[in-house]
């Protein structure tokens, strides 16, 4: 049988609406995320994140730079959200998540966001893709109410830092059918050193549990053979061990379990500050990233994907062009 977003039938119960109204009161004095900023941004007022109430889109687009069990043959249909509740200072997408200035001018209604939904599902992407929602969650799921009455009906895929409020993804049970958090940091003091954020390990890991607990370890394939509903947990391998791999890895291991679907990345590569960064102005060298694949043997994590080592040269966003940001990849030749 065809699979069926869940979502579907809160929106017939009514439930849908229940959760978006939940979430917006949340905004009244924004405890959207770990910052709990306190702001009213139902009034505009600017957060911690650099945003207010209108959802900031910086880019949407097929996407094929996913892991290849949701890319299928015509990609995810990305929706890259302007702002971060981080300051990674390696940050690949820093033109549209460290340029509040600018993307301020790239607030859309509710109803546009609704529309990009359903032009994404024209186009024929297997899934939509929240990128960096966790900012705009309250909006992202009333944007998304409107477009389930107009008949959206694909998976959707949280892509995020992880730096989320365990309060806000139980609101989304039920709603989003792939989580695809990162796992970045296992030290506080890296957390803060290099994405100025405080208790990262803390708080991503208890968001990761949330998120476990609503669609475990096993990913839920269709007919497609594509993902359907699951959780991947994506780990970018930093040069001179700053992400803690062996650390993040044995917690992946002990508190979810061996068959946790993991995606370890090689893609890291020196941009934005990261350039006059002391330990992080380099790529990482082909020794430290075979060390964190030898690791995976050696827990016995065989689920999921690891990228080339090359795979540096290949994954970098140009957000100059908004229309299509990656560009020599397969969704500017689609």
């Amino acid at each position: 049988m065809p699979y069926v977003p869940p979502y579907i039938e809160l929106h017939k119960s009514g439930e849908l609406k229940r959760r978006v109204e939940a979430l917006e009161t949340m905004l009244a004095r924004c405890s959207i995320c770990p910052h709990d900023c306190g702001n009213n941004r139902l009034k505009d007022e600017i957060a911690r994140c650099y945003s207010g109430y209108l959802p900031i889109v910086s880019s949407y687009t097929p996407h094929f730079g996913e892991e290849p069990a949701l890319v299928g043959t015509h990609g995810v249909g990305n929706i890259f959200f302007g702002n971060c509740n981080l300051r990674c200072v390696y940050c690949q997408n820093f033109l549209i998540s460290q340029n509040a200035k600018e993307e301020r001018k790239n607030q859309v209604s509710f109803e546009r966001l609704a529309e990009m939904m359903l032009e994404l599902q024209a186009k024929g992407c297997h899934e939509i893709g929240f990128v960096s929602p966790t900012h705009f969650v309250p909006q992202i799921i009333r944007a998304l109410e409107i477009a389930v009455g107009r008949g959206l009906s694909l998976p959707l895929i949280y892509n995020t830092n992880a730096y989320d409020s365990v309060e806000v993804l139980r609101l989304l049970d039920g709603i989003i059918d792939i989580y695809l958090p990162d796992l970045k940091y296992a030290d506080e003091e890296m957390g803060y050193q290099y994405s100025r954020i405080k208790a990262y390990p803390k708080q991503a890991r208890a968001a990761i549990q949330e998120m476990h607990r609503q669609v475990g370890s096993t990913l839920i394939l269709g007919d497609d053979g594509l993902v359907k509903r699951g959780l991947i947990i994506r780990h970018l391998v930093l040069p001179n061990d700053i992400a803690g791999s062996k650390d993040s890895l044995k917690w992946v291991q002990g508190e979810l379990g061996p068959r946790t679907t993991l995606s370890i990345m090689s893609q890291y590569f020196p941009t934005h500050r990261a350039t006059t960064t002391p330990l992080l102005d380099r790529k990482v060298r082909q020794g430290e990233y075979e060390k964190v694949l030898a690791l995976l043997d050696t827990l016995a994590m065989d689920h999921g994907w690891a990228q080339e080592y090359e795979a540096s040269e290949y994954y970098r966003p140009e957000f100059e062009d908004r229309e299509k940001p990656f560009k020599g990849r397969a969704e500017n030749d689609a």
